[in-house]
């Protein structure tokens, strides 16, 4: 009986504080473009390069709102589940040993990270680790840094990024001073944080 191909995925991690068109555009683009079988959006449970504002389960309540009805783009809690400080190459091992211990191979996990955090990857932890066990795919962001070479060691591919240019703390600083976020946040994410009061915006 032949072997199953290994699973294609991408792993955009985040704190999405809150999510936005931003995360989801590049989920998109990547997946298109590479042909992945899923995205997953790993919600960090404790990021030790970040405070999140909002607690764990209510920032992953908002990704599985973003991301509802999305073909191929899935809401991840390894990352909370796991508990503790999160770490990318920590999330990458449990994907392949999960993969292992199914009877399937190991999948071919594609890193998704935009073009402003390609100077900040040898801080991760483990990052020869990572290095070995991912494929860096560089997402551009409008008016974003590009920087002039891939990162040296690391299987890079690039996917050109779409027009939205949004942040989660701009997005925090419009919801907190009653700014519309139409268009850079979706619907159900909107009601979302409208359900649980979130950034101090009224239920």
């Amino acid at each position: 009986m032949p072997q199953r191909r290994p699973e294609r995925i991408g792993v955009l991690g985040g704190t999405f504080d809150p999510p936005h068109e931003g995360h989801l555009d590049a989920a998109r683009r990547v997946r298109d473009s590479l042909g992945l079988d899923r995205v997953l959006l790993v919600v960090a449970n404790d990021p030790w390069q970040k405070s999140p504002q909002t607690p764990a389960e209510d920032r992953y309540a908002m990704v599985e709102a973003a991301v509802a009805g999305m073909d191929g783009v899935v809401a991840s809690r390894m990352e909370i589940d796991r508990g503790g400080p999160s770490y990318t190459v920590e999330t990458a091992e449990t994907l392949i040993d999960r993969a292992r211990r199914a009877g399937r191979p190991a999948p071919e996990i594609f890193l998704v990270v935009g073009e402003d955090l390609v100077d900040d990857l040898d801080s991760w932890k483990r990052v020869d680790d990572l290095r070995s066990m991912v494929t860096l795919a560089v997402v551009s962001r409008p008016g974003g840094p590009r920087p002039p070479q891939d990162p040296p060691g690391w299987r890079v591919v690039r996917v050109e990024g779409g027009g939205v240019n949004a942040s989660s703390s701009g997005v925090r600083d419009e919801l907190e001073r009653g700014i519309d976020v139409a268009g850079e946040v979706p619907a159900a994410v909107i009601r979302c944080i409208r359900r649980r009061g979130l950034y101090a915006v009224p239920r």
